[in-house]
């Protein structure tokens, strides 16, 4: 009998089962990867003393790469919420709670992120002064305080309260019970137990993608004026279907509410491109209304942010702890539209009205409504309401006290109950969702219930309707055609110059509709027409390319093919139902001569086609955004041994012929090579460099400014994927040597921005210490090295004084006294340095780094960290 048993469940997901010491240690934890489980049969009903409860996973092994191929890589807070509550490891007196509490496996720093996420999915804001920075006067933040604490059993609990964690950083490391485990490299670990051990890769390949537990199918939706498509009506723990949430169409403009997981498949199958997406109106930041957050970010522009301030807040320190980023970094990549609750708001002749819903985090449910013959036509999309037996359980009369009001009790359910024209509700049940009878007398027209994995009883089944995936419910009907205006308005986009009478000639051509998995254009063939895709999305693909990228509406295919004449370098295919404006080759051809385009299509042709051909800028990447690029860039030529320097601030290196080495030390971390790119971490993170970057041959550079790439979300966002894997670079080099400063978990301040920052800093001290300690102290990458120390601590300083100005810190003046003194003393080694070319103490440099990092953080920085919890910075 195996003493280790290893089963692949998905990309990316590994159960390892090790029955002697009862440890099942669930490998990767993307969105959904509990439904996956179910769908092995890992998660089984048991029953023991009279409870029933399920089976499952008691570890958790983390990625050491957050974002993998545009997906989040780790999400433990539904697969902890099983090993809490379904499995009963926190409940009192439960037959499965031995005291052992769920175990998280990984890098310390995932670890953190982890736990902070976690903590932030379990409680959303966590002080009154968070809640006031939304807007709410004290009295009001003390009510909410008071409503999330009463869900919260009276207080608020840090992660480590109810997960322990397992370090792993680049030693062998026993898990518990002499099971060991050990990084081979980034993301492959070796588990050991006894005579047996077994290899987890965690690495996506490069056309590898998390999948979705369920099949959707293809649909052919017709766009209505004012309609909804039922995109999910399941929950967190529903295997075969997608989580509560809907697709709102209204005059010809598509928004989602919520972004569940596995919402790009769920897009795919209903035929809508991310960039036919206007907005989202966002609920809540529970993970089943918000793991798909990434896929909204691989459009060529800002989708809008609808929400309240409240939930705004919430979702953005949530995302900000599971990827270890700025909160500021949120509108980077939306285009943020706050709500006022309780008032309709008009957007663009569309209304919305944001409820306020008790919850464990801040959740607004939506009203929305249309003016049409007869008055308006109303939906309303109650997400994550609560029961009104546990309401009414929550009422106390002290308004010191956890609990509600009787007021806003009153206030909650009239507004639960405000009739519609249709009505979708979360009939989930429990402590945080709702029940169906409560509705029993509303007086909406169609009510239909949603938010559950289990079947409908006979009870519910009279009170409301179900709806299946893909399904519609109109509630003003469409008279009109919206290709015909999609068409008419990529074209005078496109075109913006050419006269209108010569737009008409191109809109007088058919509208084509090509079924899903249908080939367009093959590669090596003259394709006789240019199609402008109006809906849907499409794939390119490349034989010589493992990687196929996806485009959507606005995107001419075929366009330089078909007017140059020559064979087409790609193949195009449907991925959904696609509806495209088929465009006669010669008659285009004809319209760009006419209108002196021609010269420029060629001029752009060699540049525009390198850029398809790039992951970077491949994808998702409009007509007009591609132009703007391609006009812009600059070729540049440098020598071999050429050092790139001050210019990484400027913007992004595309490199079109030869190398680039990138080298922390004198150690060679990477190569980067055609079609790969350098320079986000300096133009566009704004972090000093820590690196050197050396061509080894002449090298043909494609440059980019970075302000162009400014306001489209899919470059920033794989721009940050690729920083956040450059990032492991560091840590893993510095953790593989001897000779280091090994970073110690005392250091974690549980701020996330400043422990990230922590790390680097003792990363680079670690790498100047090897090099004096290898002899090595009289060679250029030492210089370079205390240059970055020098750099990056005081990119480090202005921010942490920043941050501690903003709360008011009280000790500022004399923390900033001590940062000022530190930097004078690094200043003085890299002057020393630059003077004599080497360092004349070796041993009194170690001491001061060794002594400045303990000093720094155990000491100094510690004095202001239970200021800063106390604010709710994390």
């Amino acid at each position: 009998m195996d003493s280790i048993v290893k089963i692949s469940i998905a990309n990316g997901i590994f159960w390892i089962d090790i029955p002697e010491v009862n440890l099942k240690i669930l490998c990767g934890t993307p969105a959904d990867s509990i439904k996956h489980l179910m769908k092995r049969g890992l998660l089984l009903q048991r029953e023991s003393k009279g409870v029933k409860f399920e089976t499952g996973p008691n570890a958790i092994l983390l990625s050491d790469i957050m974002l993998q191929n545009g997906s989040f890589s780790n999400m433990g807070e539904f697969p902890v919420l099983q090993m809490l509550y379904r499995q009963g490891m926190i409940i009192p007196n439960h037959p499965n709670n031995s005291g052992k509490k769920p175990l998280l496996i990984g890098s310390g720093e995932q670890i953190e992120s982890q736990m902070l996420y976690i903590y932030r999915g379990n409680y959303g804001l966590t002080s009154i002064e968070e809640i006031i920075e939304c807007g709410y006067s004290e009295e009001e933040a003390l009510a909410l305080m008071n409503i999330k604490l009463k869900f919260a059993f009276g207080s608020i609990k840090s992660s480590d309260e109810f997960i322990d964690s397992c370090i792993v950083e680049d030693s062998k490391t026993e898990i518990r019970d002499g099971v060991f485990i050990e990084r081979i490299e980034s993301n492959i670990f070796k588990i050991d137990y006894k005579d047996q051990s077994q290899i987890v890769d965690l690495n996506l390949k490069d056309d590898e993608h998390y999948p979705s537990p369920y099949p959707l199918g293809f649909y052919n939706i017709k766009r209505d004026y004012f309609g909804i498509i039922h995109a999910g009506e399941g929950d967190g723990w529903d295997p075969t279907r997608p989580c509560m949430s809907s697709i709102l169409l209204f005059q010809g403009k598509i928004y989602l509410i919520d972004a569940g997981p596995n919402i790009e498949r769920n897009l795919l199958a209903l035929g809508i491109g991310v960039n036919e997406i206007e907005g989202i109106f966002h609920t809540h930041s529970h993970d089943d209304h918000f793991a798909g957050i990434p896929a909204l970010l691989r459009g060529d522009r800002k989708i809008k942010y609808f929400t309240t301030p409240l939930v705004r807040s919430a979702v953005t320190k949530k995302l900000s702890s599971l990827l270890w980023i700025d909160e500021a970094r949120f509108e980077k990549f939306f285009d943020i539209c706050d709500l006022k609750e309780d008032e309709w708001n008009n957007i663009d002749g569309l209304e919305v009205m944001p409820i306020y819903s008790p919850h464990p985090v801040e959740t607004s449910p939506f009203y929305f409504r249309a003016l049409w013959q007869g008055g308006y036509k109303t939906y309303g999309h109650l997400a994550d309401i609560t029961s009104d037996d546990v309401l009414k359980n929550m009422i106390r009369d002290d308004d010191t006290k956890p609990g509600i009001s009787k007021k806003l009790y009153h206030k909650v359910k009239e507004n639960y109950l405000r009739e519609c024209d249709i009505k979708k509700i979360d009939v989930g049940g429990g402590m945080i969702h709702g029940d169906a009878e409560d509705f029993k007398n509303d007086k909406s027209k169609k009510i239909i219930l949603a938010h559950t994995s289990g079947e409908l009883n006979v009870t519910q089944k009279e009170i409301g309707s179900g709806a299946h995936f893909g399904g519609t419910d109109t509630l003003i009907p469409i008279n009109q055609d919206y290709e015909w205006r999609y068409a008419y308005e990529f074209l005078r986009i496109y075109f913006h110059e050419v006269p209108l009478h010569e737009i008409r000639m191109l809109l007088n051509e058919e509208i084509k509709v090509f079924n899903p998995e249908t080939i367009i254009i093959r590669e090596g063939e003259v394709n006789d027409s240019i199609y402008l895709v109006l809906t849907g999305i499409v794939e390119m693909l490349q034989s010589s390319k493992v990687r196929s990228n996806r485009l959507s509406a606005g995107t001419l295919i075929g366009e330089i093919s078909g007017i140059i004449g020559i064979p087409s370098t790609e193949t195009y295919r449907a991925c959904s139902y696609v509806q495209t404006l088929k465009i006669n080759r010669e008659l285009f051809l004809e319209f760009v001569k006419r209108n002196r385009l021609y010269a420029e299509i060629e001029k752009l042709k060699d540049k525009r086609e390198f850029l398809q051909r790039t992951w970077l800028f491949g994808e998702e990447i409009s007509y007009t955004t591609q132009i703007k690029i391609a006009k812009n860039m600059v070729l540049k030529s440098y020598p071999k041994d050429y050092h790139f320097g001050h210019e990484l601030t400027e913007g992004i290196f595309l490199i079109k012929r030869g190398r680039v080495e990138r080298l922390f030390g004198d150690k060679i971390v990477e190569n980067i090579t055609e079609g790969e790119f350098f320079g986000e971490i300096s133009s566009i993170f704004k972090l000093p460099g820590i690196y050197n970057l050396v061509a080894p041959t002449n090298v043909e550079i494609l440059f980019i400014e970075a302000d162009m790439l400014e306001d489209i979300p899919i470059i920033q966002w794989k721009l940050f994927e690729t920083f956040q894997k450059r990032k492991r670079f560091i840590l893993q080099y510095e953790g593989s040597c001897e000779h280091t400063i090994p970073w110690d978990e005392r250091y974690t301040l549980n701020i996330q921005s400043f422990d990230s920052r922590h790390k680097n800093l003792v990363g680079i001290s670690s790498a100047i210490l090897r090099n004096i300690k290898d002899g090595k102290n009289n060679t250029s990458g030492l210089k370079d090295l205390f240059e970055a120390l020098f750099e990056y601590s005081r990119y480090h300083f202005k921010a942490e004084e920043l941050t501690l100005k903003q709360y008011n810190y009280p000790k500022l003046d004399e923390h900033k006294n001590y940062h000022e003194e530190i930097l004078d003393r690094v200043y003085s080694l890299k002057k020393e340095l630059l003077d004599s070319d080497k360092i004349e103490n070796d041993l009194e440099v170690e001491n001061f780094l060794r002594n400045w990092i303990s000093e720094h953080i155990l000491v100094q920085d510690r004095e202001y960290v239970e200021f800063l919890h106390k604010r709710g910075v994390y």
